[in-house]
C-alpha cells in the first residue's frame, strides 16, 4: 500500500499502523473510559485506569495531532483520573462537559436540569431496592444493577416512567440505563465536531453508545475520500457481540488496550 493510499475496510492492523503513522500531524485517537481504558466495577467511584494507560496515552499525544476521552463520565471524575496528562481533551456525560483551558465548559441547553437531576437522584435512592447503585453526575443520574441484574426490568421501568414525567432522555448501557437531559448530544455527535479537519481518527469503545461514534467515522470516511476511520471494540459478555459487529477490530480488554497503542508507536 502506498503511503498515501487511504485503507480499504476490512484491512490489517499493519496497514492501519501504517497509514496512521503516515498520517500522524492530522490524526486523533478517541477513548471510551469505562471498559475500555478501566476495568469495569461493581462500584462506579472506584475504577481507574489500568496502570499502563497513563503513560503511553502521554506518549501517544505526543506523536499524534489529538488525543481525547469520550465519555458517560463528568469530566471532574476523568480529570481526577488523568490530572498529570495535558495534552488529553475530555469530554464528559456524553459531551454535555468539556474539559477547555483548564476549566469545564458545560452544555447552556442543560444547565437547567440540574436541580431537576439532584431531586430525581434523592427518589431513586428512596423507590429502587437499596442493591441499586444510584450515581449522580451533575447533569444525568445513572441506575447501575450490575450487583443485582434480577432488578433490570424493575429499573429500567422506573427509568422510562420517570424520563416521561420530567421531559428526561434515558440511555441503556452495561448493566445500568442513564436518565439525561433532552439535550441533543451523544459521542457521535462529538467525533462528527472533532473529526471535520482531521485526516485520521481512531475511535475504541465497548458499549452501545459508542456504536454512534463508530458509525460518526463511517460518515465522514462517506463523504470525505482522503479521510480514514479505525473503529475498535473491547470485547466484554455483556454488549460486547454487539459492539464487535460494528468495529473493524476487537481487543479482549483494557489491558489489551494499552498493549496495542505500545505496540503501534513503534510505527511513528
Amino acid at each position: 500500500m502506498a503511503e498515501s493510499e487511504r485503507p480499504t475496510h476490512p484491512l490489517t492492523t499493519d496497514d492501519a499502523w501504517a497509514f496512521t503513522a503516515s498520517r500522524a500531524s492530522s490524526t486523533t485517537f478517541f477513548f471510551d473510559f469505562d471498559g475500555v481504558l478501566s476495568l469495569v466495577t461493581d462500584d462506579p467511584d472506584a475504577s481507574q485506569p489500568v496502570p499502563s494507560v497513563p503513560g503511553v496515552l502521554e506518549r501517544l499525544a505526543g506523536s499524534v495531532n489529538r488525543v481525547a476521552i469520550v465519555s458517560a463520565r463528568p469530566v471532574s471524575f476523568l480529570r481526577s483520573r488523568f490530572e498529570t496528562l495535558d495534552n488529553v481533551d475530555l469530554f464528559g456525560l456524553y459531551g454535555l462537559e468539556v474539559w477547555h483551558d483548564g476549566e469545564i465548559v458545560t452544555n447552556p441547553a442543560a444547565l437547567e436540569f440540574v436541580p431537576a437531576m439532584a431531586e430525581l437522584a434523592e427518589a431513586a435512592r428512596s423507590a429502587l431496592p437499596a442493591e441499586i447503585l444510584v450515581e449522580y453526575k451533575r447533569l444525568s443520574v445513572a441506575l447501575h444493577y450490575r450487583t443485582a441484574p434480577e432488578h433490570a426490568a424493575a429499573v429500567e421501568r422506573w427509568a422510562h416512567e420517570q424520563a416521561e414525567r420530567l421531559g428526561l432522555r434515558t440511555q441503556r448501557g452495561r448493566m445500568v440505563v442513564e436518565l439525561k437531559p433532552p439535550v441533543d448530544q451523544d459521542k457521535g455527535m462529538v467525533i462528527t465536531e472533532s473529526v471535520r479537519d482531521a485526516g485520521c481518527a481512531w475511535y475504541f469503545g465497548d458499549d452501545m453508545s459508542d456504536i454512534k461514534a463508530f458509525d460518526a467515522l463511517r460518515a465522514r470516511e462517506a463523504v470525505d475520500p482522503g479521510f480514514f476511520g479505525m473503529a475498535v471494540a473491547v470485547a466484554n459478555p455483556e454488549t460486547g457481540a454487539e459492539v464487535s459487529s460494528a468495529a473493524d477490530l476487537t481487543l479482549e480488554s483494557p489491558h489489551a488496550v494499552a498493549a496495542f497503542l505500545t505496540e503501534g508507536l513503534k510505527r511513528f
